[in-house]
């Protein structure tokens, strides 16, 4: 059931994003989805009020990437030129704008909490940028104090790319089991994804897969990671080793994987199909 609908005329929505709820607070009375538009714009929209709260153009090109900081108080915003924008949606200023990755669209933006002595930087939040030229910055940040750091800088190898191929993303996300570890998939010299650690700046583990993976999420509840590909596969990896389930039912690329937050549903995409799994056991 079509719930409530937001349209923009000439614009093509490239991302979006659920604004974090406090801890325990439940129904739709302050729900709030950010997206960003091809314009490079950004729009708030309020699901309860059924109305568009705040407009921002933070970005001068297409937005391809943003999330909420996990307090819900910035909003993170990538562009396809690689430059990234923290914007407080009370004020509607941008207050941060990033170069690190200029030139290079960014792929994925992702937050998580920190405690302030865990890597020996201040701040209570860390977060990741990726971009498509298989680069990963890591940031500590304290936005009440307006400070923001640079944490870690991770390149990824790669053969020269084969010209007129379609490349895979590069994507990156924090392990939700693995404290201090993310999770990175991209075109690379072999089809594998990489466990690296933010304490002792290696990579401590990889994961041979059956093919470069288009998308990526990492269950909340459980060390499992679902994995989707260009050959209408849905793989879904246990950690730190086991054997993979693979699932086929697509009808193209699976260019989009989500875990619900309660690891208990994972949502899945791909050109013309949306499918939601049951996960048991």
């Amino acid at each position: 059931e079509l719930v409530v609908q937001f349209q923009v005329l000439n614009q093509s929505c490239q991302c979006l994003a659920w604004k974090p709820r406090p801890i325990g607070v439940w129904g739709a009375e302050n729900q709030h989805v950010v997206a960003g538009y091809s314009d490079g714009t950004i729009r708030v929209f309020s699901v309860s009020r059924t109305e568009m709260e705040l407009k921002m153009q933070p970005h001068s090109a297409a937005l391809t990437a943003i999330t909420y900081s996990t307090d819900g108080e910035m909003i993170l915003s990538g562009g396809k030129d690689g430059l990234v924008a923290v914007s407080s949606p009370r004020s509607g200023m941008t207050i941060h704008v990033l170069a690190d990755h200029k030139g290079s669209p960014i792929t994925v933006l992702q937050c998580t909490r920190k405690q302030y002595h865990d890597f020996g930087v201040e701040g209570g939040e860390l977060w990741l940028a990726t971009s498509s030229d298989r680069r990963v910055s890591v940031w500590a940040s304290d936005w009440l104090q307006d400070k923001c750091e640079l944490l870690d800088w991770l390149s990824f190898p790669a053969p020269a790319d084969p010209k007129g191929l379609d490349l895979p993303p590069s994507l990156a996300a924090f392990c939700p089991w693995e404290q201090g570890a993310l999770v990175y998939v991209g075109f690379g010299m072999q089809e594998e994804a990489l466990f690296y650690s933010l304490r002792k700046k290696q990579v401590v583990r990889r994961v041979s897969l059956p093919a470069f993976a288009t998308s990526l999420s990492l269950s909340p509840a459980a060390p499992f990671m679902a994995l989707g590909f260009h050959v209408r596969l849905l793989r879904l990896q246990p950690c730190p080793a086991g054997d993979p389930q693979d699932y086929a039912g697509h009808d193209d690329t699976v260019h989009l994987c989500r875990f619900a937050p309660s690891g208990r549903r994972l949502l899945t995409a791909s050109h013309s199909a949306v499918l939601v799994w049951e996960l048991t056991g």
